[in-house]
């Protein structure tokens, strides 16, 4: 009895050795990825532009990076706040920790290479090679044309100094290991000619975060196989509102299989007219995370080939509710 007491015990050494080594190797030596390159991005007016349109209209880094009125339909951009950071990502809408965008204007990076800021945005590792949690979907970014990644890099140089910082963020356990194992090498793919108007439109939704966020993840975070697209993922915006993505498949009866593109395109740009103005939203009235006055500069031509593309997805049914209050 002693001798199988001390073997269990002997064991049970043994197994905590073995995790505490691999939860140690996990934290010192993930992730794997390459120290920066040695890159000096070439701030051409060309690039400032086209980073300025991916960052405020299809990537919308300024959409996290930025301060949003959720007092107003859509959650405008608060002026003045471009690009100072602030955001928080905490359990209040789902996620493992607490996390915060980060301050990506002159004054938070000034003392980052562009190297740096290249592999942040493609690797989702930080100046200091810690991981950074993907609710910046890096792995799509990683995946665009490293051009367009030069180009909001371009952009964010020239953005106007804002003092501010951030709290570090804290990820819970186990997430707090599972985050150094996701940060990958980033694998670029040239932008499609925009005559290949499918092959683009893909490019753009997923560069623009369709699929992110209209992708419902598992428990673990993993995308939920076949539901590409689908919508279903829920956020609470923190007063009761539950918001839910909407389905972008083209199912005819919970999709957009009845929409034409025309009418596709013309509830982008109807935030973009002159005359709108963002309404104020009483406490319960339908509201929504969709940065509906950004994704309206794009282009007419981008947000049509994000409907073709659309339309070759797989049809799935799934009805959602796209806004619920809960007091």
């Amino acid at each position: 009895m002693k001798k199988t007491l001390r073997f269990v015990g002997y064991f049970v050494l043994f197994a905590a050795i073995v995790v505490g080594a691999l939860l140690a190797y996990v934290k010192l030596a993930l992730p794997d990825i390459e120290a920066p390159q040695d890159l000096k991005v070439e701030a051409t007016p060309q690039r400032i532009e086209r980073g300025k349109y991916l960052a405020y209209n299809v990537t919308v880094c300024m959409d996290c990076h930025s301060s949003r009125d959720f007092s107003l339909f859509s959650g405008p951009l608060t002026p003045g706040t471009d690009g100072k950071g602030g955001d928080v990502f905490d359990h209040r809408f789902g996620f493992p920790g607490t996390f915060y965008a980060r301050n990506i204007t002159p004054f938070n990076l000034k003392d980052w290479t562009d190297g740096e800021i290249y592999r942040a945005i493609t690797s989702g590792v930080k100046k200091d090679g810690s991981p950074i949690f993907p609710v910046m979907p890096y792995v799509y970014y990683g995946q665009m044309d490293k051009e367009d990644v030069y180009s909001i890099i371009a952009f964010l140089r020239t953005l106007k100094p804002i003092e501010s910082t951030t709290p570090e963020p804290k990820a819970d356990f186990p997430m707090n290991f599972i985050l150094h194992t996701i940060p990958a090498v980033p694998e670029h793919k040239k932008i499609p000619d925009t005559t290949h108007v499918v092959e683009y439109g893909k490019y753009l939704a997923f560069s623009a975060g369709c699929f992110e966020c209209h992708t419902k993840p598992d428990d673990k975070g993993k995308k939920l196989e076949g539901m590409d697209f689908a919508g279903g993922w829920s956020f609470n915006l923190g007063d009761g509102s539950v918001v839910t993505s909407s389905n972008l498949t083209p199912d005819k009866q919970t999709g957009l299989g009845n929409y034409t593109k025309e009418a596709f395109i013309a509830r982008f740009k109807a935030y973009a007219d002159s005359g709108y103005k963002a309404p104020k939203i009483g406490k319960g009235a339908f509201n929504t995370l969709m940065p509906w006055t950004m994704y309206a500069g794009m282009k007419t031509q981008d947000l049509a080939a994000i409907y073709e593309y659309l339309k070759t997805v797989k049809p799935v049914s799934n009805k959602v509710e796209k806004f619920v209050y809960k007091p």
